[in-house]
């Protein structure tokens, strides 16, 4: 014997990133969510099955049908929490120039599509199986903010027809280049947003040669 006392016991550490066994009902949602997101990063979101989720979070099945009753609406909630980012994030803060406030809000744009990469791709690509009319009020919920944004900064109080057409296809223009230049990346990114900036100032320049007022 060495005389020397034991040493005391180490208390195990937890696995890293181990996610925490309690957690509040709010907070463990969150938790899916992200954790469905993070998974969209490596899979399309239509091949992220329960099992995929519950793994990445470090539940169980049945800990994750306490949330949510199948993984559409997973999927639902996922994408809802890319919208909503979207919405909080194309802003056109008044003061600046419009040319300003349109580079900014489609830089947002561009960082939050390349972020959630594969979400965007899902929620927007033709055909996609977690498309449904609930993630389809999702885009129709960013496209209404983007055009009363433009409306507003652009100072059109009453915009006719024309004008209205014109800001709603500019957008369908974001939204479908954008989808192509994530699938490719053929562009840079700051090209990108000049590029989709001039196209408005473009197309606006077309209708106001062709308004009857």
């Amino acid at each position: 014997m060495s005389g020397q006392p034991d040493a005391p016991a180490v208390p195990a550490r937890p696995e890293p990133g181990r996610a925490p066994r309690r957690m509040s009902p709010a907070r463990r949602r969150e938790q899916l969510v992200a954790a469905a997101l993070e998974l969209y990063r490596r899979l399309p979101p239509e091949e992220v099955a329960v099992e995929d989720v519950t793994r990445a979070a470090d539940c169980s099945r049945a800990l994750f049908y306490r949330y949510f009753p199948n993984v559409g609406s997973l999927h639902v909630a996922a994408l809802g929490t890319v919208a909503e980012e979207l919405i909080e994030r194309v802003a056109m803060p008044a003061g600046d120039t419009l040319d300003a406030q349109l580079h900014g809000a489609v830089d947002a744009f561009l960082d939050v599509a390349q972020r959630h990469a594969g979400a965007y791709v899902a929620i927007l690509r033709s055909g996609s199986v977690i498309s449904t009319g609930e993630t389809d009020g999702l885009v129709d919920g960013v496209r209404d903010h983007i055009v009363d944004l433009l409306v507003q900064r652009g100072g059109l109080s009453d915009p006719t027809p024309l004008q209205l057409m014109t800001l709603r296809g500019w957008v369908a223009l974001v939204e479908g280049a954008t989808l192509t230049w994530l699938e490719r990346g053929e562009v840079g990114r700051e090209d990108m947003r000049d590029w989709l900036v001039a196209q408005l100032f473009a197309l606006l320049e077309v209708t106001v040669r062709h308004e009857p007022r």
